[in-house]
């Protein structure tokens, strides 16, 4: 009987196997995927690409007030002997395929595009807040930017439509500063601090007086003649905004009344010899007896000066009675 149930144990039919459970759908290759695309977006963000110079536009807000000749040409000099070694920064055109948009490195974008060789640039994904942002902050990290650019920086900022706390971000200060830039930036157009340029010696102070004497249109009138005088380019940045400042500063002298017309005429003896002289003018009339030659007739006048002029002030009375 053992030996039965041993081989009956053995012959046993083995059960079914079990059904394994369907696999869910896994997410994890979608998510693989996407981190390395992210990956890759990122390592060509940070790869410095060559680009040709005529395919990157212009694009944020203009930073700087003029270009320096004579600086831009060390520039130019500078990339042709050593060639560029700090890459500008663009993105991608944001409705021209193909095309680029400066974001900054404008003094190297129009240096490269003068002795023709390609840009190396960064290229970034931005949209139009990441570019200002960017921008801003590049511009704070600048030494050479001065009081006057930044200001202008910000009331283009301000003029497109970013908020205060927006321009504050972007250029690394705090609110009270961009009402200060502000009320200086906005009191002057483009136009007219191109003119201008830099004034790299110029602080805050000089800019928020002449702002406010601008607000006098007649000041406004006199600062924007000051820039027609044939002179003006010659001087420096800082010159420059010296002459229009005083300019502004300087109402003009009121002219001095012009004298009043006078009549004189000389009264005479019979024989023709002068007695003296009298003066009308619109303040009144004056008598004047030259003691030279009048051999004491004027101490004479002098005693009876009072009863004479009773004498002629009652036969004035009488004619007009």
């Amino acid at each position: 009987m053992a030996r039965k149930g041993i081989l009956s144990s053995e012959t046993k039919a083995p059960a079914p196997p079990q059904e394994r459970p369907t696999p869910k759908p896994s997410t994890a290759p979608r998510g693989a995927v996407g981190a390395l695309q992210s990956s890759l977006t990122r390592l060509q963000e940070n790869a410095v690409q060559d680009l040709d110079a005529s395919l990157i536009d212009m694009a944020g807000v203009e930073d700087r007030l003029g270009v320096d000749d004579e600086s831009q040409r060390k520039l130019e000099e500078s990339l042709r002997t050593y060639g560029q070694q700090v890459p500008v920064l663009v993105r991608p055109h944001p409705s021209q395929a193909g095309r680029f948009e400066i974001v900054y490195g404008r003094r190297r974008l129009k240096a490269l595009k003068a002795i023709g060789v390609p840009v190396k640039a960064m290229v970034r994904h931005l949209d139009d807040h990441a570019l200002v942002m960017a921008q801003g902050q590049e511009n704070t990290a600048r030494q050479d930017l001065s009081f006057v650019e930044k200001a202008s920086f910000a009331a283009q900022l301000d003029a497109s439509g970013h908020d205060r706390r927006t321009i504050a971000d972007a250029l690394t200060i705090d609110l009270p500063m961009v009402s200060r830039m502000l009320k200086v930036g906005n009191a002057f157009d483009l136009r007219f601090l191109r003119k201008i340029g830099s004034a790299p010696s110029i602080g805050r102070d000089r800019w928020l007086t002449l702002a406010k004497l601008v607000q006098d249109p007649e000041a406004k009138s006199r600062a924007e003649e000051a820039t027609t005088v044939d002179t003006f380019s010659d001087l420096t940045s800082d010159e420059r905004f010296e002459s229009i400042f005083k300019a502004a500063n300087n109402k003009p002298t009121p002219k001095a009344p012009a004298p009043a017309a006078t009549e004189a005429r000389t009264l005479r003896h019979q024989d023709g010899k002068a007695l003296a002289e009298v003066r009308r003018t619109p303040r009144g009339v004056t008598l004047n007896i030259s003691a030279r030659t009048a051999g004491g007739f004027d101490k004479w006048l002098d005693t009876h000066a009072e009863e004479l002029m009773r004498e002629i002030h009652d036969r004035w009375r009488q004619s007009k009675a």
